[in-house]
């Protein structure tokens, strides 16, 4: 089965790493998908974050990296073969604004949603807490 793992990833986190490890335990295939929207600016251009996904992900072989960009995720998956949605959550706030998504993409597609909570040492990390505290480099540790 074959899973897709959505984000911006900008920049990208061990938060996110975990979330791909676990993931990879539980699927045949995880894509991570670095997700562009055109009406935004991301800090970091999609070359530099689909580099150091893959990067991060490189010891993970049933791992890939892809990008989509100006598209629904359900049409994505759907293109890509894909059957689970992989959504990490940190609080229970990050659940109140995944859980209308997951059911709305069920009811629409039937795509399931699965739902990783943090491991509790990464809880505090989220890229825009990253970005806004990093000088203009940022390390692949953070």
């Amino acid at each position: 089965m074959r899973a897709v793992f959505p984000g911006s990833f900008d920049p990208a986190t061990q938060g996110h790493l975990d979330v791909a490890r676990r993931a990879a335990g539980m699927f045949d295939e995880v894509v991570m998908c670095v997700l562009t929207n055109p009406r935004k600016t991301g800090r970091l251009p999609l070359a530099e974050r689909l580099a150091l996904l893959t990067d991060m992900t490189s010891d993970l072989a049933n791992v890939t990296v892809d990008s989509s960009t100006g598209r629904l995720l359900v049409d994505y998956c759907r293109g890509a073969g894909i059957d689970v949605i992989v959504r990490g959550t940190r609080s229970v706030g990050d659940l109140e604004h995944e859980l209308p998504m997951a059911q709305m993409n069920r009811h629409l597609t039937g795509i399931e949603t699965l739902f990783v909570p943090t491991t509790p040492a990464y809880a505090y990390i989220s890229s825009t807490l990253i970005a806004a505290t990093a000088a203009p480099a940022y390390s692949r540790d953070a």
